[in-house]
């Protein structure tokens, strides 16, 4: 498993949330287990109590994501590195389920699972995948959906660094609703311009009597 995989961990535990229209599917145990993907035994472990670990874990991680939105990259380094400091990792080398051309493993680093609960395993993942993408592309890159009212996380890994929407179905609604803004602004000024000059001819008329 590559290491900027992890990252999407963080992703996805932020995004159980929408803040702005008051939603929030992170309510049950099995709702923690789907987190996890194909990672069956880090979710066998998961009980009642981290259902709320995970949202306490998520505020924290969300705070990252508006820190680094908003430009104030190095809140969101003291931020990130709080969660690395609290939820250590046991990075391991490992071949498993990766081989190489000519059929031996292809050894590359994972991320092994925090052994004292749920919570804290996917945390200590999150947030050193986090850490990965951060350094290796910059802070700039972790965004914030502007397609209101979604402020859905993501992370940008667009060549021109140009990302500003969560998903191709945000950046199209945005899109349209730009689009008939401009078009409600040159209506507007349109029937500006036409009593104006209503109202310039309305003036000539009488300076003519």
């Amino acid at each position: 498993m590559e290491l900027a995989h992890y990252s999407d961990y963080a992703v996805r535990l932020v995004n159980t949330e929408e803040p702005a229209r008051n939603k929030d599917s992170l309510t049950s145990v099995d709702a923690v287990r789907a987190l996890f993907g194909a990672s069956v035994q880090m979710a066998r472990r998961v009980t009642d109590t981290d259902v709320t670990r995970f949202r306490n874990v998520r505020g924290r991680l969300r705070a990252v994501f508006e820190a680094a939105d908003g430009g104030d990259h190095a809140l969101a380094v003291d931020l990130l590195n709080s969660l690395l400091m609290e939820f250590p990792v046991s990075p391991q080398v490992t071949g498993h389920d990766s081989l190489a051309d000519d059929g031996s493993p292809h050894w590359h680093i994972h991320l092994a699972d925090h052994p004292s609960n749920a919570s804290a395993g996917y945390a200590a993942i999150a947030a050193m995948g986090l850490a990965f993408h951060l350094t290796e592309h910059g802070p700039d890159r972790l965004g914030l959906c502007q397609a209101p009212p979604c402020r859905n996380a993501y992370l940008d890994t667009s060549t021109n660094r140009s990302r500003r929407y969560c998903s191709d179905r945000c950046a199209t609604r945005a899109n349209v609703a730009a689009y008939r803004a401009r078009k409600r602004r040159e209506a507007e000024g349109s029937a500006q311009s036409g009593r104006s000059a209503d109202t310039a001819q309305d003036s000539r008329a009488l300076s003519d009597r």
